[in-house]
């Protein structure tokens, strides 16, 4: 026996694999010979740290050892660490050798978790330590179990918050063979539909109506069918009976393993958008067909009258014909407008755009043979480049700068660099009068009755660049030349 501990090696557990997280043991006690026995005993399985400072019971630690002096030093301290620690466990130990009077350590009990009598054999101090120090690991695993739980909680409480609140209509349904029932709907689905939880177990078809397109509905079934996700535009029916155009999103959620568990629909009312582009083909039908074959008449008639009065009536005739033109011209630049940004053959089309430049440049040069066109572009760079309708615009300024510059050898610069990486700035630069500032002030503040654009080529840049999602701007000075830029990026 030595100093209080027995030293035979029949109980010792040598070899113990070490732990994923080895446990840390605080021996709050005086240095010496017990504490360095006490040391070697429990050091293959623990992390040993000594103190005798009261300030350590505030460290880190998952069980620690105290002598009696360091009980008597810091027993309110201890109690005040375990009560902080719940409700995950944190034990304590007292460590009472031989004639040590029990009035010493009255109460110990409820101050520690463990009060070992000295001498002990190293296998049943082991065994003692083993049990607490596996408590705290359990409480440590329910209170991390219970942390992430509620996180869980939280986090689904929190889902639950975003979908009810949602601005746009939320549904679930679950899969089904010929139906889909209803599990959910958010309020906003209910606001926008007048339906809410009593259809809950019905399908969604109960906003068909007789208007309702059969080609629309069929697709949306064949992606429900194919699990596949799938957007419409659908004519649906409101509880009331009033229709109302629904942007319908539907997608398959699926499980771990793969299995779609439910789908999910989001409802938005774009009856207003739908309406826009309605007037719009209306008003651009009116521009491309109507208005042209009104101009035409008004043309021929004007040659007729030019034919037969005499020179004293030419100014006037010559004016309407002048103005006719200008209306035919308005007619095609909207034509063209609509055009260039409603198609979409090319949304996916990679272009080389150094080959279709010098295309575009060798155009001009026999259009405009007074003219001077200089292009730069990076050498050996083919500058490839996915953006509907960019090539169109770019025509569209190179045109104008010639066009609107009276100078009988009119001179245009085309510029295209790389900036940053996936993107290209192209700047189109003349030696012309230079654009009106009104012309420039509604591309940047939008048009009013007072400031209004008249070359709608300006718009058709800006509308390009923009849908691209890139940056135009116009640098202009009176009687110097304009600079067009358009920066864009390669890829959509």
């Amino acid at each position: 026996m030595v100093s209080g501990f027995e030293d035979a090696q029949s109980g010792t557990s040598r070899g113990t694999p070490e732990p994923e997280r080895q446990p840390t043991l605080l021996l709050f006690m005086r240095p010496g010979r017990d504490r360095e026995l006490l040391a070697e005993a429990l050091r293959d399985r623990y992390r040993i740290e000594t103190a005798t400072d009261p300030a350590a019971l505030e460290s880190t630690f998952d069980c620690c050892l105290l002598d009696v002096d360091g009980f008597e030093r810091t027993a309110e301290i201890a109690e005040s660490r375990r009560q902080r620690s719940d409700p995950v466990f944190l034990p304590f130990v007292l460590l009472i050798p031989e004639r040590k009077s029990d009035s010493a350590v009255e109460n110990a009990w409820d101050r520690v978790d463990d009060v070992i009598d000295l001498p002990v054999k190293r296998a049943e101090l082991a065994a003692r330590i083993s049990n607490l120090i596996e408590r705290r690991e359990t409480s440590l695993r329910l209170a991390e179990r219970e942390r992430r739980l509620e996180e869980t909680v939280d986090e689904l409480r929190l889902k639950e918050r975003v979908m009810d609140e949602a601005p746009v209509g939320i549904a679930l349904a679950e899969p089904g063979a010929d139906e889909n029932p209803m599990t959910y709907v958010n309020a906003q689905f209910e606001e926008l539909t007048g339906y809410g939880s009593e259809m809950l177990g019905e399908d969604c078809r109960f906003l068909q109506g007789e208007e309702t397109d059969a080609e629309t509905t069929a697709r949306i079934r064949e992606a429900i069918r194919a699990e596949e996700p799938i957007a419409v535009d659908v004519l649906n029916y409101r509880a009331n009976g009033r229709k109302f155009w629904n942007r319908l999103t539907v997608a398959p959620i699926r499980g771990d393993d793969g299995t779609v568990t439910n789908y999910v629909g989001f409802q938005v009312d774009i009856t207003d958008r739908k309406i826009r582009e309605r007037r719009l083909e209306v008003m651009n039908r009116v521009l491309n067909h109507n208005l042209r074959n009104k101009m035409n008449l008004i043309d021929g008639y004007t040659e007729l009258l030019r034919e037969e009065l005499d020179d004293e009536h030419r100014k006037p005739i010559e004016v309407i014909e002048e103005t006719t033109n200008d209306l035919m011209r308005i007619a095609e630049a909207v034509r063209k407008i609509d055009h260039t940004l409603s198609s979409t053959d090319s949304a996916e089309t990679r272009v080389a755009l150094r080959d279709r430049l010098s295309e575009l440049v060798s155009r001009f040069e026999g259009r405009y043979p007074n003219a001077t066109f200089e292009l730069s572009v990076p050498e050996g760079d083919p500058l490839e480049i996915v953006a509907v309708g960019l090539l169109t615009a770019l025509e569209e300024g190179i045109e104008n700068a010639v066009k609107h510059n009276d100078d009988a050898h009119p001179s245009v610069s085309i510029r295209v660099d790389r900036t940053d990486p996936g993107w290209l700035a192209i700047e189109i630069e003349d030696d012309g009068p230079g654009i009106p500032d009104h012309e420039t002030y509604v591309l940047e503040r939008g048009e009013t009755s007072l400031k209004h654009a008249d070359r709608l080529g300006l718009w058709l840049m800006y509308w390009v660049v923009s849908k691209a999602g890139g940056d135009f701007s116009v640098r202009t000075v009176e009687g110097e030349g304009t600079t067009l830029r358009l920066s864009v990026p390669t890829e959509p």
